[in-house]
């Protein structure tokens, strides 16, 4: 009597539970709604605001200066409010489960196999999330990288251990002549002075080792090759005036920390007497001071050569001004 009565109650105990289990799923069911709804609730707070500047940019630079550099951002953006939605879903359901199915006794829970609608779901929405995200980069990856045919100003940046050159050209390509230049030295940051409200190319090239022309504002970098090989890259314009750092982004040498520029903004009537200028025969300082700007980088300094009569060159050697 006493093991049928055991047999019977733990059958009793079941469909009495019967209830509480269907009032558990649906409390479950009801968490994981209000797990959605505060997801959906957070998406709408993110897109309500400046998501860049309340989170610093994600990592990503900030204040760019050419319609190019923006969509950048935006995409950057974008990308990091969707990781983040799809984030803050998993973790939800990574805690839900842990709270929900927590072990409160010796029985196992209820064990589901061949759920179809949930292996759907976890092999189509990942997918469906990365081919999104490959459409806008690719979109946005075209327009950044776009040619014009006849962009309104050509700049050659020419590198070389550790320093720069800016060519002003009148044509595209290797064969154009160079109308203006501005050589950079170990006493003197070059100034690349550009116009806003125009489109601008630069054709990239080094004369020794493998460098990296950047400009943080502009939100893009391409290495600088040696060789015959021309990168090239446009800005369909320049938004802000002003002046901003530029450096080399790759690891070429001893000075490669110290191979700085600096990229100044002005106004289109202030780049066409800055070009007269220099085609006059006068320095870039020269040409900088005749428009009204300074005439040093105000963004960087020169680095200290310490060149001795213990190296290689002595202190009395007398510095050049640049050109």
């Amino acid at each position: 009597m006493v093991a049928r009565s055991s047999e019977v109650r733990p059958s009793a105990v079941r469909h009495s539970a019967s209830p509480g289990v269907g009032g558990r799923r649906g409390r479950g069911a009801g968490r994981l709604a209000g797990l959605g709804l505060g997801g959906v609730a957070l998406l709408v707070l993110l897109t309500g605001c400046d998501v860049g500047q309340t989170f610093h940019g994600f990592g990503w630079p900030q204040g760019g200066i050419s319609p190019e550099s923006k969509r950048m951002y935006d995409l950057w953006i974008a990308s990091c409010v969707a990781a983040l939605a799809v984030g803050v879903f998993v973790w939800g359901l990574i805690f839900w489960c842990v709270v929900r199915y927590r072990k409160r006794g010796n029985a196992l829970p209820v064990q589901t196999r061949y759920n179809l609608p949930m292996e759907f779901l976890y092999t189509i929405a990942p997918i469906l999330i990365v081919s999104v995200l490959f459409y806008y980069t690719a979109i946005v990856q075209t327009d950044v990288d776009k040619l014009s045919k006849n962009p309104d100003v050509t700049v050659e940046v020419v590198a070389f251990k550790w320093n720069w050159q800016f060519n002003y050209r009148d044509g595209q390509g290797p064969d154009a002549k160079t109308t203006a230049s501005t050589l950079g030295t170990s006493e003197v940051i070059p100034v690349l002075v550009l116009p806003t409200n125009r489109s601008i190319r630069f054709e990239e090239t080094s004369r020794d080792v493998i460098h990296s022309f950047w400009v943080p504002e502009l939100l893009f970098k391409r290495d600088v090759m040696p060789g015959k090989i021309r990168n090239v890259f446009e800005v369909s314009s320049l938004d802000a005036e002003g002046a901003y750092v530029g450096r080399c982004a790759e690891l070429c040498g001893s000075y490669h920390a110290f191979m700085n520029f600096e990229l100044r903004v002005v106004s289109p009537e202030k780049y066409d007497q800055f070009l007269a200028a220099k085609q006059a025969g006068k320095s870039t300082q020269e040409a900088l001071t005749e428009i009204g700007e300074e005439p040093y980088a105000e963004t960087t300094r020169p680095f200290d050569t310490r060149r001795t009569q213990d190296n290689f060159n002595p202190d009395d050697v007398p510095a050049r001004t640049g050109s």
